[in-house]
């Protein structure tokens, strides 16, 4: 019994599956449906393209940013260079002055501003090779954004063109189901009247068609309508006869015409009573 009704159970499951499974495929053929599924993919990947933008647009800024930042650089670097052709200057007055008061090569290295003017010197040097060096970081950083956001730019551009295509492909597929959907109706009708009795309901009214005709001329004939026809056709040509036999009297033809007759024709012809 339990399993009687658990067969039962699951017959009414896979009824009730398939009823659901025919009414979504009825609901994914409609037209509305379709458009409006297609503009849920179009939303989505519009909204994934704008995410890719953003994105892009940080690495452009990224870019720009170390872009700006080795422009700071050289800036810095030019400061450098002319504090560092400063310290040199001044290093050459002092030790100029220092040769001047007689004093050794040794005097003038250990005399302060000496050595302050070297200390700027080495300070300066070091300063500028940290700064180039840092360029060269940055430079080597920059164009590998600028690489990498060519790339995402060809990508960007290959995405917008993939959604112009479903936007037309979106379309072409709303005007494919309802084609295909009025092709199936146009099908299914013809079909329809080739298995259906409409075939011998045309026969049966041809055949009543056919039978009222009959009945009508049967009827025509019997109410005296064709006799009366015939005798007015019978009148209209005595009437026709008399006047051309009048016509030939007045011009004298009738009797050049009784002449000719033979004496047989004469003879055999008859005058209708008036």
């Amino acid at each position: 019994m339990f399993r009687a009704l658990f067969r039962w159970v699951k017959a009414v499951g896979y009824l009730l599956t398939g009823q659901i499974d025919s009414a979504r495929r009825v609901l994914d053929t409609n037209p509305h449906v379709v458009r409006a599924r297609y503009d849920d993919v179009i939303r989505e990947k519009t909204a994934r393209i704008h995410q890719y933008k953003q994105a892009v647009a940080q690495l452009i800024a990224q870019e720009q940013s170390k872009v700006q930042k080795v422009r700071d650089l050289n800036e810095e670097i030019k400061r450098l260079t002319g504090l560092k052709a400063g310290a040199l200057a001044k290093a050459k007055q002092v030790t100029a002055d220092l040769k001047k008061a007689g004093k050794s090569v040794d005097e003038i290295k250990a005399d302060p501003d000496y050595q302050k003017c070297l200390a700027a010197f080495n300070d300066f040097s070091s300063s500028l090779s940290e700064k180039e060096e840092r360029i060269a970081e940055i430079e080597t950083d920059a164009d590998g954004f600028r690489k990498s956001i060519e790339d995402h730019k060809v990508q960007l551009q290959s995405l917008g063109r993939e959604l112009e295509q479903l936007k037309s492909e979106a379309s072409e597929a709303v005007a494919d189901v309802i084609t295909a959907k009025q092709e199936k109706e146009i099908a299914e009708t013809l079909a329809g009247i080739a298995q259906d009795g409409t075939s011998q309901e045309l026969q049966q009214l041809r055949e009543m068609r056919g039978q009222l005709k009959a009945e009508a001329q049967i009827t025509k004939e019997m109410a005296g309508t064709d006799a009366r026809a015939q005798e007015a056709e019978f009148l209209e040509y005595a009437r026709s006869t008399a006047a051309s036999d009048e016509f030939d009297a007045l011009l004298g033809l009738a009797e050049e015409a009784e002449a000719e007759k033979p004496a047989e024709a004469q003879a055999t012809d008859v005058t209708l009573p008036e």
